[in-house]
């Protein structure tokens, strides 16, 4: 049995201490802990330091179940569910037995590495066999931060023939990253029963916007986090990958999860194995990476996205987008039916998230990125508290909130058409692309939209004193018109010294009023 890198007690895992936490440390506090750290101080933790944000998306769902499982919350029953979970709140930690008896029943399942035979955390030990030893995925491939194969090196230089080699926390970040984000198309080969195929399917949570209520300890995180089990919910059946007694079968369909702690952890649609150095074990030299199951695909149904309907009435969680401010989304967070055609579903975990605190604010993680091999940026945006504005606990603040998102949003698309017009009607060419122009308009409106919506935010009433809440549409209004217009004319101004010029300006400008209104 390996004796290093057991992701319970090594120092794995980049935390932030919270301000009281490092007052009252008599040295320093260390920057990193390993699983059964975290749990045990996670009272004095602010938040994980996790620079990628798909994997702290990823590790936030291994650590919901752990904490579900240490607290019984994984269970609907005995009594209460919700009281259950405030009396955890009260005592004010997790409870250290459980997590210690916890940490030893599974200590053996969470090596990094394991050549006896036996089974390495979210690995499966059958790909060195089952995999060509000499056509790897190699470690480029695995950090997803990293250029591989023809890919362009836009912020380092590497090389696949000899790359540097990740340290053991850094591999262990992107395996998550690829058991939670993992591309479909083409794959390393696998052989299993005779039969060799390359095509795995995409992961749970790729493409998507994850939202995670948030507080200010992780151990208040931990809990808003969990989801309310159905009462069939049995801890036998809903098990995690590791609690196992068995490696899935991937000629099989993939077993379809029964409950929260499944459902956050055993998603996967990827088959992933870590090779350690030969002469430094803190580092790995080799990965194999391929797919986890050759047919079927473990039904999609993640509580911390936001579900909506395509016009082909597919439901589909809500895609990342780098360019898309957080407050934009708000209330779709904050409603129950969020107006809008695609018929948004707010996140299952904010049913319940505000039990434990109305000052929790809305952490978005995710990865914008296509169905297969395409990543684009990383996203990782939050809010101020939101969660006591939450339509089941300030119904008349909701609407609101709607509201001005809504004359947000209409305000910088009409900024959008504007400008298009206006480049249209200067160059007089029907096929003249201004995307130049309506990239600076975003830049210009959107970040002060946002300071305009939170400032706005802030003034609304919730004790249900103020019967208008303290919004005054109108202003609000113009307030969004206002720096549409300013955006608007600081983007055309270069034009606007001809007549031409000027004319298509004068033209496009009514498209931030709502246009040129059409005869009946």
């Amino acid at each position: 049995m390996p004796t290093h890198h057991n992701l319970f007690d090594e120092p794995w895992i980049p935390i932030r201490w919270t301000p009281q936490a490092l007052r009252s440390a008599p040295g320093e506090l260390p920057g990193r802990l390993g699983l059964q750290g975290v749990l045990e101080h996670s009272t004095d933790i602010a938040t994980l330091a996790i620079p990628v944000p798909p994997a702290h998306s990823a590790l936030l769902r291994i650590l919901y179940a752990l904490t579900a499982r240490v607290t019984g919350l994984d269970e609907a029953g005995p009594g209460d569910w919700g009281q259950r979970r405030l009396e955890v709140l009260e005592d004010g930690r997790l409870p250290q037995e459980r997590i210690e008896e916890y940490a030893t029943r599974y200590r053996a399942r969470f090596f990094l590495y394991d050549s006896d035979g036996g089974r390495p955390w979210m690995q499966d030990p059958r790909l060195a066999k089952q995999c060509d030893a000499g056509n790897t995925a190699g470690v480029n491939k695995l950090i997803v931060t990293r250029p591989a194969g023809n890919n362009h090196a836009w912020f380092r230089h590497g090389s696949d023939t000899n790359p540097d080699l990740p340290t053991a926390a850094e591999a262990v970040l992107s395996l998550l990253v690829w058991h939670y984000y993992g591309p479909s198309g083409r794959c390393s080969a696998r052989e299993v029963n005779g039969t060799k195929t390359a095509s795995a399917t995409a992961g749970s949570l790729r493409t998507a916007l994850s939202y995670h209520p948030e507080g200010d300890t992780l151990f208040e995180t931990l809990l808003a986090g969990l989801i309310r089990p159905e009462a069939t919910v049995r801890r036998g059946e809903d098990q995690c990958p590791w609690e196992w007694d068995d490696l899935p079968d991937p000629d099989a369909a993939p077993p379809t999860p029964s409950g929260p702690c499944s459902r956050l952890t055993a998603c996967s649609q990827h088959a992933v194995l870590l090779v350690p150095d030969d002469h430094d074990p803190e580092l790995v030299r080799d990965a194999f990476i391929t797919w986890a199951y050759r047919a079927g695909r473990i039904p999609r149904d993640d509580p911390f996205l936001i579900w909506q309907i395509s016009q082909q009435n597919n439901r589909y969680p809500r895609p990342a987008d780098a360019r898309r401010a957080l407050w934009r989304d708000l209330d779709a967070l904050l409603l129950k039916e969020p107006p809008g055609t695609s018929e948004p579903k707010r996140p299952k975990v904010f049913d319940t998230a505000p039990e434990v605190s109305e000052d929790l604010r809305v952490r978005a993680l995710g990865f914008e990125q296509e169905g297969q091999a395409k990543d684009t940026q990383f996203v990782d945006a939050s809010t101020p508290p939101v969660l006591g504005y939450i339509e089941d606990r300030a119904p008349r603040t909701a609407p609101a909130v709607a509201r001005m998102r809504q004359l947000g949003e209409m305000h910088g698309h009409r900024l959008n058409r504007a400008v298009k017009l206006a480049w249209k009607l200067y160059t007089d060419d029907a096929k003249a692309d201004a995307d130049t122009w309506a990239a600076e308009a975003a830049a210009r409106y959107w970040p002060r939209a946002e300071a305009e919506f939170w400032a706005r935010f802030r003034q609304l009433d919730r004790t249900g004193r103020a019967l208008d809440v303290g919004l005054d549409p109108a202003a609000t209004r113009a307030a969004f018109l206002s720096l549409a217009r300013e955006a608007f004319d600081a983007v055309t101004a270069s034009i606007t010294r001809t007549l031409r010029g000027a004319k298509a300006v004068s033209t496009a400008r009514l498209e931030l009023y709502g246009g040129r209104r059409k005869k009946k």
